[in-house]
């Protein structure tokens, strides 16, 4: 999959979106993303942009400060921009805010195409690769741009393609991952299947005590969940309740809507 294009198409709808509340003159909540306000969002996915592009530019093999703000190329005034402390911050959107996160997005995109996806630079995965990042953030900026969207009225769905590769990316990387953040407890072999209903995809998953497995068939399942692929996508991304899908069975501890992550 063109996972580039995808990231340049959804960025410039997120940048969009975010031009239509700026002119709105306080800056709207986002309901699926708690205790922020549009502004915060455009400060969060343009302060991950700009991470990355000191990540990849420098091909870094080992995580850098996080803390360090001199990476995020604020303006020497950036009084009145949104504060992480402060969240919401309701009001205007501050001059000089959109722009910027256009040119970390564009500048993030450079590199993508500079960068071969094989190239090795840090991640929180195994998977060690520029490749990975684009991908990640790809999906990232799809699900950033639905929370923007749905701010400023009805959300477009996410693409297809970009839905069907990103419930994949969620099984084999996301929920491992998610679980051992949150020192999950462990499965007790519970079987559920995600089944696209705009087209022919299905993917199963299994939780064995630490283990996720995935693409194994069963007769039976704990949970059965049946929807598009963006509602899927969006459903495990916890940006739509489990009522927007055809569900059978019981989802249980493992895919309750707990907050955004």
């Amino acid at each position: 999959m063109d996972h580039l294009s995808h990231f340049d198409t959804e960025v410039q709808a997120f940048h969009a979106a975010a031009q239509r509340t700026a002119r709105m003159g306080a800056s709207p909540l986002i309901p699926t993303c708690p205790g922020w306000s549009m502004n915060d969002l455009v400060m969060h996915l343009g302060g991950v942009h700009r991470q990355l592009i000191h990540l990849i530019g420098n091909r870094l093999p080992e995580p850098h400060d996080m803390t360090d703000i001199t990476l995020l190329g604020l303006p020497e005034v950036s009084a009145g921009w949104p504060r992480p402390e402060d969240a919401p911050n309701t009001g205007p959107t501050p001059a000089g805010l959109l722009d910027w996160f256009a040119k970390g997005a564009a500048l993030l995109g450079y590199l993508f195409t500079e960068a071969g996806p094989g190239d090795r630079v840090w991640t929180w995965s195994d998977d060690h690769t520029v490749g990975f990042w684009l991908r990640m953030q790809t999906i990232e900026a799809a699900v950033h741009r639905y929370d923007a969207e749905l701010a400023t009225g009805r959300p477009s769905p996410i693409h297809p393609d970009l839905a069907v590769d990103a419930v994949a990316q969620t099984f084999d990387i996301m929920v491992p991952a998610r679980r051992a953040w949150r020192q999950a407890p462990p499965g007790g072999g519970e079987r559920f299947r995600f089944r696209r209903d705009d087209g022919p995809e299905e993917w199963t998953v299994v939780f064995d005590g630490d283990q996720v497995r995935t693409g194994e068939r069963f007769d039976t399942y704990d949970g059965d969940v049946t929807g598009t692929a963006s509602e899927l996508m969006l459903f495990l991304w916890q940006r739509v309740p489990a009522e927007r899908l055809r569900v059978s069975g019981d989802l249980g501890r493992y895919f309750s809507l707990a907050p955004p992550v």
